[in-house]
């Protein structure tokens, strides 16, 4: 690996936000990279500018602790869910919840817009992933997806496919445009589905400690990390925007960088929570924000300690 690649990945600590809404759930950026939102057991969503530190707003009503949040390709609008059993629709500028769909028996545990942020889908505990027409006033989803035996943990959306990771052991990929299903088993519950950035494959954080990537389209395993720890909780992975690097939460005090294609682990960034549960990856910077207890933290590659906003 050169020095340039080696260098590449996040692994200084730029910024750490506390942010003062209980546990932080899941972190998230929006499409663009330039802000992230923050689910907390406090009942509200927050969003941010990562690179300052500064709260820019703060989304509340929920029934309960939020678990996921999602952002529209446009950014005017932020999806949530939670523990409520809802999925929450915000106005990013106003703060004003617009939609509030309640057709889930349980609570929600992953959200996500489709690319033109006209349907959102939502995925619970009670085995169903749903989806809703953000433009209508019906307080039914236009789709029910009932294919899983267990919980839906995590849902990405590429184009017009949808990915839905699920504690049976399975992750299914749904074709909207031909209306096809394919199912690959993981061998234990897949609490964290990702497509990659080109489409072509799909990063599985499976329980027990090992993120698989799989080839999308005959359902080979290209390749698996290994070495955190994931036996408790439902744990995030991502690909960093460099497609190079792999990197999930753990167990153990760390966030392991791994490298994509060899599987090293290249760093480990250490936390003061024990549970890293969630992370994301900035869409066009191999920057990573990550999430444990109340606070979040900002990792950047060497020489960018300070970045431009």
């Amino acid at each position: 690996m050169t020095t340039a690649t080696s260098s590449s990945f996040p692994k200084i600590l730029s910024k750490t936000i506390d942010c003062k809404q209980g546990a932080v759930r899941a972190v998230r950026y929006n499409v663009d990279g330039n802000y992230c939102v923050t689910c907390g057991s406090d009942k509200t969503v927050k969003l941010w500018n990562p690179l300052r530190g500064s709260l820019l707003k703060t989304y509340s009503g929920t029934g309960n602790e939020v678990l996921d949040a999602a952002s529209s390709s446009d950014n005017a609008q932020i999806a949530a869910g939670g523990a409520d059993k809802a999925l929450t629709v915000f106005d990013v500028e106003t703060g004003k919840q617009l939609r509030r769909w309640r057709a889930h028996g349980a609570q929600v545990n992953a959200v996500a817009f489709n690319e033109e942020s006209n349907v959102v889908f939502s995925g619970s505990m009670d085995c169903t992933m749903q989806a809703f027409d953000a433009r209508s006033r019906s307080e039914k989803p236009i789709q029910i997806f009932t294919e899983s035996t267990d919980a839906i943990l995590s849902i990405d959306v590429n184009g017009h496919e949808i990915a839905a990771g699920s504690a049976d052991g399975n992750y299914r990929t749904y074709s909207i445009r031909d209306g096809n299903m394919t199912v690959d088993f993981m061998g234990d519950s897949v609490n964290s589905v990702k497509f990659t950035p080109d489409g072509n494959c799909l990063l599985a954080g499976v329980m027990g400690g090992v993120v698989r990537l799989m080839d999308k389209g005959n359902g080979r395993l290209l390749a698996s990390y290994k070495g955190h720890q994931n036996k408790d909780y439902k744990i995030d992975s991502c690909i960093l925007s460099s497609i190079e690097h792999v990197a999930t939460g753990s167990e153990d005090g760390f966030v392991y960088v791994y490298s994509l294609l060899d599987s090293d682990v290249l760093t480990k960034l250490q936390h003061p929570s024990r549970v890293i549960p969630s992370l994301s990856a900035h869409p066009k910077k191999n920057h990573l924000i990550t999430a444990a207890g109340q606070i979040i933290y900002l990792w950047v590659p060497e020489g960018e300690e300070n970045p431009e906003t």
